[in-house]
Formats: C-alpha cells, sequence, structure tokens
C-alpha cells in the first residue's frame, strides 16, 4: 500500500473547511415531504436528502456555483454514506409548477432532432456565456436518449458535456416525474466515468418520488391547466432551448456545477487519490439528526 501523500497547509486548509462543512450538515432520513410540491420522496435505507438551506452550503460553498444558482433548490439526495466530498453524484431537487405536461408525444418524439437542434445553439449560447465570463459549453450528445415510463409517469434522460477544454466531460442525468400541477425533476451531475454507477442510480432515484393523492399525473381532469407542450418540450428546457422558455417552463440555464471540487481534485492531484479512499472507508459522522424519523419530515416550501 502506497504511504499516504503529504498535503501542503493551503491544501489541509481546505480539506478542514470541507471537513467542517460536511459535518455541519443535518441529512434527514425516510419520507421526506416537499410540501409545496404536494410530493414525498420515499428515500428507504439508500439515500438521505439535505434541505434547502444545507442544499444552498454545498451549491456555494463547497461546488462553487454563484448564490442565485441555489434559487428554487428544494434539497439534495445523496447516496448513503457518502458526501459531496467523496460521492460520485449529489441530486439537486427542484419543482416547477408547470401545470399538466401531455405525455402523447411519447411515441413520437424524435430525440435525435432534438439533439441537433441542440447542438446548433452551442455557438450562439457559448457567445453569450463568454460575455458573462463563464467558459464555452459543447454538447457532445445523449449519454442516454430520453427514456419514458408510462406507467410511473418518469422522464430520464442524459447528456454528455465539454467545458472549456477540459478533457474530463460532464455527465448531466435529468430525472423527472410528471403530476397533475407539475414537474419535480432531480438533476444528477458526475463526470462521464461515473455512468456506470449514475445510470442506475438515476432510474432508482426516479421511483422515490410520488405526488400526493389528488395531485398525481392519472389525478388530472378536463379543464384542468396543461403546459402547453410535451415530453420532447421537456427535454429542450432541460437544456436551456429558449424556444421551451416561450412554451411556459422555467428553464435550466446553469447546470450545477462542482467548480470547487474539481479546483481541489486539481490541486491536490496525487493526495486526493488517498483522501477519497479515506472518506470512502469512514463511516459517516454520528449526529442525532441523521436518525430516521418515524413520521415524515415535512419540507417547507419555497417561497
Amino acid at each position: 500500500m502506497a504511504d499516504p501523500v503529504e498535503l501542503t497547509p493551503e491544501q489541509q486548509a481546505e480539506l478542514r473547511k470541507l471537513v467542517t462543512l460536511r459535518d455541519s450538515l443535518k441529512p434527514v432520513h425516510g419520507a421526506v415531504v416537499l410540501s409545496g410540491a404536494k410530493a414525498t420522496l420515499q428515500l428507504g435505507s439508500g439515500y438521505y436528502f439535505l434541505n434547502a438551506d444545507d442544499a444552498k452550503k454545498v451549491l456555494t460553498q463547497a461546488w462553487g456555483n454563484p448564490p442565485d444558482a441555489a434559487n428554487g433548490v428544494l434539497g439534495i439526495v445523496f447516496p448513503e454514506g457518502k458526501s459531496f466530498i467523496n460521492s460520485s453524484w449529489g441530486a439537486v431537487v427542484t419543482y416547477n409548477p408547470s401545470f399538466y405536461v401531455s405525455d402523447k408525444d411519447a411515441k413520437t418524439a424524435d430525440y435525435n432532432k432534438l439533439l441537433k437542434d441542440m447542438q446548433g445553439r452551442d455557438a450562439e449560447d457559448n457567445a453569450q456565456r463568454q460575455k458573462a465570463g463563464f467558459p464555452s459549453r459543447a454538447l457532445i450528445g445523449w449519454a442516454q436518449p430520453p427514456q419514458y415510463d408510462a406507467a410511473r409517469h418518469d422522464l430520464i434522460w442524459a447528456r454528455e458535456l465539454q467545458f472549456g477544454d477540459e478533457q474530463r466531460h460532464t455527465l448531466n442525468y435529468d430525472v423527472r416525474h410528471l403530476g397533475r400541477y407539475g414537474v419535480l425533476s432531480l438533476n444528477m451531475v458526475a463526470t462521464m466515468p461515473d455512468l456506470p454507477d449514475v445510470k442506475p442510480a438515476a432510474a432508482s432515484l426516479a421511483r422515490i418520488a410520488e405526488f400526493e393523492p389528488g395531485a398525481r399525473y392519472a389525478d388530472f381532469k378536463d379543464g384542468d391547466k396543461t403546459a402547453g407542450y410535451g415530453l420532447a418540450g421537456l427535454v429542450a428546457a432541460g437544456a436551456g432551448l429558449l424556444v421551451a422558455k416561450k412554451l411556459g417552463l422555467l428553464a435550466v440555464l446553469l447546470v450545477f456545477a462542482k467548480k470547487g471540487i474539481v479546483l481541489i481534485l486539481a490541486a491536490l492531484g496525487g493526495g486526493w487519490a488517498w483522501i477519497k479512499r479515506r472518506f470512502s472507508k469512514a463511516p459517516p459522522p454520528a449526529s442525532p439528526a441523521v436518525e430516521p424519523a418515524e413520521e415524515p419530515v415535512t419540507e417547507p416550501a419555497d417561497t
């Protein structure tokens, strides 16, 4: 076994900062009620949830996103026994009250054409990104083409993205659970080498989300408000296309990035491999806050 790599004082200070942040978080287990979305996440024993306040800390302090990237975020789901330090993914939970999204185009949507349309916007989008000081972004292709579960009304797709001249491409997984009044989103960001782990995790996460009776997709009634677009529009909106925004869906314009972690990985070099192995073997910190709740925990609605 190789000897641990000596860390510089700056690296040690950064690591202590991350560990302090991790230990300050309050994981929630069991059933998490998202009251504003009229939905519940049945986490079981495989996942835990960080509420909106803790999610904001992870997104901004650990992953280096601007503060407004956390607007509307209800929380983050992580696999049990992992944290933002050593997990290959975290699922950012949001809810869009976009009304009922029709799935009538489930069998007719041309996602290959949609992919080409999205790729065709790269040049225009990157001109705007560069003006705003962000690195360029290239849509390489589908890491998983959109797949719809008509029984559960779940839509899952994944994109392979390249930011700037980064050699390690980004994996952006989108999980959508459709309801009567809107869409619950679990957005997972990882890297392409993580695909074998993230793909089954995305399928599993889709099954933990349930809308309350009366708010489920099957509860739709004639006269209910509709979003005015179908599944293809939902995918387009997830990529931030202007056509999707015109349809009324709030597009995700910025991909949640693990900027802070990426910078630390680059700085630590070989030392990070030792740190990651160490934290992967360590049990999660003991805290009364992580005890499974017997009753569902209610997450306040985002205002």
